[in-house]
């Protein structure tokens, strides 16, 4: 799971200031703990110094507080406990089950001296202490987080201004909609050159194949005209079926270069601003495909029908979808040396079913890519068709599949949106 880059900026911040705070105040406790520690056993040194020069030796009482119990080996009064007779010497602590005390023991002349005191009080104050660190640890915390979300904001803000300004331009938007001057001369403002950059780019590319696309349609459109026309005065001339039968296929092949050329036309233009054209439904458009490559496929050998039902209430661009449909069934034909292929209807959809060599694996990852060919390619394509496909449906919003095993045949599935 990936985070919005705005929470990667305030986890760091936050799991740094964690890290320091955490080792300044495990610090502070080591700190003031190793101090008292040393400042306890040069208290303990002291008293247990004064009780034995100047009390034991007179034979009074030690003076000491409730906290601290002497024994010596020096007065029997005193007497050293066994448990405490094997402690080293000097500073060390004492743990019982109910208790603990510090202890300080002292070898001198031959005679063991212990002083033990109490850590209660001792404890009382590190718990204390230890307190008041946690809670300047988690206040802290709580400054961070707050100071990072609000340093956070701030560095991403004119990264999500920027990123409103990329989303709201246009191809072909006028220089004076620059995005570089609205941004200072740091690091969003070269990411912002950059986009400048990139999009004069696209828009020149753009324009170059809108002009490409708008000649070369218009220079075919002239030459299609007086084939159309030829056709149709050759249709009132009295010829021979076979004759006829010829005409017939130049018109058809006529009409659909007609209609490529409409269709790379609309391919060209924004499609909020598509060219007005025929609308049809599924079934209409499969019925007229289906006459138009009958008898090619008879001809070939091949076993050709349609099948199922489209829906009735669904129109769509005719152009563009039988552009679809014709080199899906183009497609079909050239690949397929025997056997059958088949157009199949559907509510939502369509589907061609071939009998041909099939599509490797490997093959159909790359299938819809521009001049590519599978390895038993037939006829002189490019290896545009399939890609022309897949870049109608894609602008149309339709799906496209493909399921296909080597021997098997292959099979093309075209979900289109209502």
């Amino acid at each position: 799971m990936h985070l919005p880059f705005i929470r990667r900026i305030l986890l760091a911040y936050v799991l740094l200031t964690a890290i320091v705070s955490g080792v300044f105040s495990l610090s502070i406790v080591a700190i003031v703990h190793l101090v008292e520690e040393h400042l306890v056993a040069n208290d303990m040194l002291r008293d247990l110094n004064t009780a034995l020069q100047e009390d034991i030796a007179l034979k009074q009482q030690p003076r000491l507080d409730a906290h601290s119990q002497l024994f010596t080996t020096l007065d029997a009064r005193y007497a050293l406990p066994e448990a405490y007779a094997q402690l080293p010497e000097g500073f060390s602590e004492v743990f019982e089950p109910d208790r603990a005390f510090y202890a300080y023991t002292l070898l001198r002349n031959g005679q063991r001296h212990v002083l033990l005191q109490q850590q209660d009080e001792f404890e009382q104050r590190e718990q204390a202490l230890f307190n008041i660190v946690l809670a300047g640890f988690i206040v802290t915390l709580i400054l961070a987080w707050a100071l990072g979300w609000l340093m956070a904001r701030q560095v991403m803000r004119p990264v999500s201004r920027l990123a409103d300004d990329v989303r709201q331009l246009r191809p072909g938007q006028s220089p004076q909609h620059a995005l570089q001057r609205h941004y200072s001369a740091d690091e969003i403002g070269e990411l912002a050159r950059a986009f400048d950059t990139t999009l004069a780019q696209l828009q020149d590319a753009l324009q170059r194949e809108q002009w490409f696309t708008s000649d070369v349609s218009h220079e075919l459109r002239t030459p299609l005209m007086v084939i159309g026309s030829s056709c149709e005065l050759l249709e009132q001339s009295d010829l021979q079926p076979a004759q006829r039968n010829q005409l017939a296929r130049i018109q058809r092949a006529s009409q659909s270069m007609q209609e490529l050329v409409h269709t790379f036309l609309q391919l060209a233009r924004d499609p909020r601003h598509a060219l007005a054209n025929r609308h049809a439904t599924l079934g209409v458009v499969a019925q007229e495909h289906v006459e138009h490559w009958r008898q090619a496929m008879l001809d070939k050998g091949l076993d050709f029908s349609l099948s199922g039902r489209a829906a009735a209430d669904s129109h769509y661009d005719a152009s563009l979808l039988g552009t679809v449909l014709n080199n899906l069934l183009r497609n079909a034909w050239h690949y397929t040396e025997s056997g059958h292929v088949r157009l199949e209807l559907h509510e939502h959809g369509f589907a061609v079913h071939d009998s041909g060599g099939g599509i490797t694996a490997e093959e159909q990852a790359q299938l819809f890519e521009p001049f590519v060919r599978g390895r038993h390619a037939r006829g002189e394509g490019l290896g545009l068709g399939l890609a022309l496909v897949k870049r109608i449906c894609e602008r149309e919003g339709w799906q496209i599949e493909v399921s296909s095993q080597p021997q098997q045949g292959s099979c093309f599935s075209v979900r289109l949106k209502s």
